[in-house]
């Protein structure tokens, strides 16, 4: 492995994926970067993902089954503990990404070394609508971003690239079963430069499984929490007022589905 085509290494977590599975694999595969390692973190599945995973003949391809079910962002901590990649990146089950997503990503680390995470922008393929739409028309920040997100969140996590080394000091919070990388991207933005490509890298799919008003609740609650938590830091209490905004739109969600 040379400096300048290192192992990616690629965090699948699975629980009863297998509607969108083939796709979001072969989206990989079709890769222009081929030096990476999926791995595939499957969360006692009881449908037929196991099986779709089995049949791409494809060692680059790592299959790990949880002994028990475990919450969305441990499972993303022990996934990330198998990956032996240089860089690190995330893929769901039900998104797809672009053909160029690691190429671009890996010469944005050689040509800017002081980085060592780097987002993008992306589309939404909004299937109950039957349309698909990039997110930002403008270019999104980029540097020392913390503020910037405090104020306006944009990071989506299929979207990220990252230093392996990043995970020797920073985890997920796994008390989280929502905002987990709403929190840990927050964390590293503190201390680390961000960087940023315009361009759409993934395909974020919409669809009823992970639209479901059964989340809403547990989204506002983990929001109201994380702003409990993090309101009288001097960092964070000048600059929380788009999560109170946005924690009332979640709210006001949550109202409408009573009626």
């Amino acid at each position: 492995m040379s400096e300048e085509n290192p192992l990616v290494s690629i965090i699948m977590n699975c629980h009863n994926g297998e509607k969108y599975l083939e796709q979001s694999v072969n989206s990989v595969i079709a890769q222009s970067y081929q030096n990476w390692e999926l791995i595939f973190w499957d969360n006692v599945s009881k449908d037929s993902s196991k099986k779709i995973i089995d049949k791409f003949s494809d060692n680059r391809i790592r299959y790990f089954k949880a002994k028990s079910f475990k919450k969305l962002y441990e499972s993303r901590n022990l996934a990330i503990q198998k990956a032996n990649g240089k860089f690190i990146t995330f893929l769901d089950t039900d998104d797809m990404w672009q053909t160029k997503k690691i190429e671009k990503q890996i010469n944005f680390f050689l040509k800017n070394k002081e980085f060592e995470i780097v987002y993008s922008n992306y589309h939404i393929l909004d299937e109950r609508k039957n349309k698909k739409f990039i997110k930002y028309q403008n270019k999104q920040c980029s540097g020392m971003i913390f503020k910037d997100l405090l104020k306006n969140y944009t990071v989506g996590i299929g979207t990220v690239c990252l230093n392996r080394d990043i995970f020797n000091n920073y985890t997920f919070d796994d008390n989280f079963d929502i905002i987990g990388d709403f929190d840990f991207f927050l964390r590293l933005s503190e201390k680390k430069k961000i960087g940023y490509i315009h361009d759409s890298l993934i395909i974020y799919r919409l669809h009823e499984s992970n639209l479901s008003k059964k989340k809403l609740p547990l989204h506002a609650n983990e929001i109201k929490c994380w702003i409990e938590n993090n309101r009288n830091k001097p960092k964070y209490k000048k600059n929380l007022t788009y999560l109170k905004f946005y924690l009332l739109k979640l709210k006001f969600k949550v109202l409408m589905n009573f009626f």
